[in-house]
């Protein structure tokens, strides 16, 4: 596999799953704190759950194919369970040279 590629895809998958956990927790707030619907949740929770799941694989694919160490595949894993931390973790592991920068395409 080619590293920009599985970095593309690590980062659409990080932002992915941090808007589903947005909408896990709208819906969360709607249900449980206003009582008004459950719809937010029905909808959302099977969402956050598939994006979590494809989260998991993409950064393990990731893991191997950008050689991270351990310690950085078990951050890219912990971050997927507070809400957000996925994008905390792809900007960081961008910052630190453990994520190819995307290149810019030609016009």
């Amino acid at each position: 596999m080619n590293p920009s590629t599985v970095a593309t895809a690590f980062r659409i998958v990080a932002v992915a799953e941090a808007l589903s956990w947005i909408g896990l927790l709208i819906g969360m707030f709607v249900k449980y704190v206003l009582g008004t619907t459950e719809l937010g949740v029905q909808i959302f929770g099977p969402i956050h759950g598939g994006v979590f799941v494809a989260y998991v694989v993409v950064a393990l694919l990731a893991a191997r194919v950008l050689r991270w160490s351990l310690g950085t595949t078990f951050l890219a894993l912990l971050a997927s369970i507070p809400p957000l931390a996925t994008i905390w973790f792809e900007r960081r592991a961008t910052r630190t040279g453990r994520l190819p920068r995307s290149e810019a395409i030609a016009a």
